[in-house]
């Protein structure tokens, strides 16, 4: 018999629908949300719901082991919160000891990247502030799956599949190599070690991650490869809440995370772009896609010399989102020219993710993101857990004098942003879009395409779109199959060093998910990336 094709090319149109409505990469993982909305739940509750699945049915890219991220928009009091569920260095790893071993950097796959995994908390902290049930009622089709299994979908599976070499030199990995080889796309897969987990935590909530039997497994996989890991970094963990940032895009109001996460990034190139006329040009005309290029290059120099921890050092967030500031940037830009690495400016005083969006149909939004931060975190698994642990520490700078200098008890520098926007006080979109880098020059892209060129969230997903690829000034200027050939030729002339990019080799440009909500008819519409399994749920 042969093998069936799994190979695919689709147009999807937008979903519509009124009472709720879960948009995600995995279609078991939005329906699962739905499931949690039928029952009653509300967007938080739907949230968890579908990042656990998420857990079960992308682990290279999620996880409880990992951090998250949530914008959360109450539709009674009409207020954007934010909840910061990201993890910290442990204490006793210091900067000066990696130094000494010689090392410029922390390696991307190496014990001392894993940081305390907030995830656990942060699905908790969302249920108790937002939510209406209870994390075992939340936990349960998870919990399901990974216990009985379910097939693997065609666009993971291939990425899972490319991964078995680095699955194989990992640590405790053999949940994920079933019979020693990664599963085949519609492989039955089962993750018992994985259902134990989330089966304590739906039973003793946070507590059974951060204490007993799986913080025991943490601790001493970690310790036992060279991590200063302790049970106190893990038992003192706690989420925090925030205000979101925000920016005035053409009438739209932007929300974002505050740093320690990059969403300012998508705001800064949006300041920057609003004194232009983007919607008179061609979206793909090398005019338009080389000032969006720049905007980036400029918000991306910013970025990465100021985002930190804000409890460990001050972010000038005020004066790097002050529109007077903007202008000044917006001044190095030439039309016909691609600037040199750009260096950050003076502001005035004063990588693998998973997406999801929820809207129910009372109209409160959840914008969430959790991720390990590169495919499968350090591929380190806490030994009979399950627990894929992340290496966000790999964002930390081992420059001492620099604001995201590595110190004990400090959270890095995050790329997983959510997003959020407002118009005339009322839910206008719950979006994101995942991918390293990728993330805020998603934002920005998908934004300017609702906004700036009136299309659907689908439309505005299904786009080609650019990516600077490391997030640099410097970096190689990727560009998606569906620019036009005499675009990308043009742009090279301008000095940009570019990459053209077609086939699997699209997911440097992420995927994302966005539900829109129409205010005086309660409709929603709701938009899932092409480039992944995705899907929108909706009822």
């Amino acid at each position: 018999m042969k093998t069936m094709s799994f190979n695919f090319h689709s147009r999807r149109s937008m979903v519509t629908a009124r009472r709720g409505m879960v948009a995600s990469s995995n279609p078991l993982a939005s329906q699962a949300g739905l499931n949690i909305l039928r029952q009653g739940g509300n967007a938080a509750d739907a949230a968890i719901a579908t990042a656990a699945m998420l857990n079960v049915t992308e682990p290279a890219s999620t996880g409880i082991g990992g951090d998250c991220f949530a914008l959360f928009f109450d539709a009674k009091t009409k207020q954007v919160t934010a909840l910061n569920g990201s993890g910290r260095a442990p204490a006793a790893l210091k900067l000066e000891d990696l130094r000494a071993q010689g090392l410029n950097a922390i390696p991307d796959r190496s014990p001392h990247a894993a940081t305390v995994p907030g995830a656990a908390m942060g699905w908790y902290d969302l249920l108790k502030r937002h939510g209406r049930m209870s994390l075992k009622e939340v936990l349960a089709d998870a919990i399901y799956y990974a216990r009985e299994g379910y097939p693997v979908h065609p666009v993971f599976g291939a990425a899972w599949e490319a991964s078995e070499g680095f699955l194989r030199q990992s640590h405790n990995t053999e949940d994920y190599l079933p019979g020693g080889a990664a599963p085949k796309i519609g492989q039955i897969m089962k993750l018992p070690n994985l259902a134990r987990t989330f089966e304590m935590v739906s039973e003793g909530g946070p507590e059974a991650f951060y204490t007993g039997l799986t913080a025991d497994a943490i601790v001493s996989t970690l310790q036992s490869l060279g991590s200063k890991m302790t049970h106190e970094d893990l038992k003192n963990h706690t989420s925090t809440w925030g205000e979101p940032i925000s920016t005035n895009y053409r009438g739209v109001i932007v929300y974002e995370h505050p740093p320690n996460g990059q969403g300012m990034t998508a705001l800064i190139a949006m300041n920057i772009a609003s004194a232009w006329e983007l919607g008179a040009m061609a979206w793909d005309s090398p005019e338009r896609l080389h000032l969006m290029v720049e905007a980036m290059r400029l918000a991306f120099a910013d970025a990465r010399q100021y985002i930190a921890d804000p409890e460990k050092s001050p972010v000038p967030t005020n004066g790097l989102l002050n529109m007077d500031y903007a202008a000044q940037r917006r001044m190095l830009i030439s039309p016909d020219k691609a600037m040199q690495p750009p260096s950050f400016g003076k502001p005035f005083g004063g990588s693998n993710t998973v997406y999801l969006s929820v809207v129910d149909g009372d109209g409160n939004a959840c914008s969430f993101i959790n991720s390990l931060y590169m495919g499968w975190g350090t591929g380190i698994v806490a030994k009979g857990t399950g627990v894929f642990l992340q290496n966000r520490g790999a964002g930390f700078s081992l420059d001492p004098n620099h604001p995201n200098a590595l110190a004990g008890g400090k959270r890095p520098y995050h790329t997983i942003i959510p997003g959020m926007a407002l118009k005339d006080g009322e839910l206008w979109a719950s979006f994101g879009v995942m991918g390293g880098f990728m993330q805020p020059q998603g934002h920005f892209q998908v934004i300017s395409a609702m906004v700036d060129d009136e299309l659907n969230p689908q439309e505005a997903l299904n786009r080609p779109r650019f990516c600077l690829e490391e997030g640099t000034g410097d970096s190689l200027l990727a560009l998606e199959e569906g620019i036009p050939v005499g675009t990308m030729a043009r742009l090279a002339e301008l000095g940009h060093q570019i990459r053209p990019v077609s086939g699997r080799a699209r997911g440097v440009f992420g995927d994302g998910q966005i539900i829109r909500r129409n205010s005086e008819t309660g409709v929603l519409f709701g938009g899932s990336d092409p480039r992944k399994d995705g899907q929108v749920a909706a009822f």
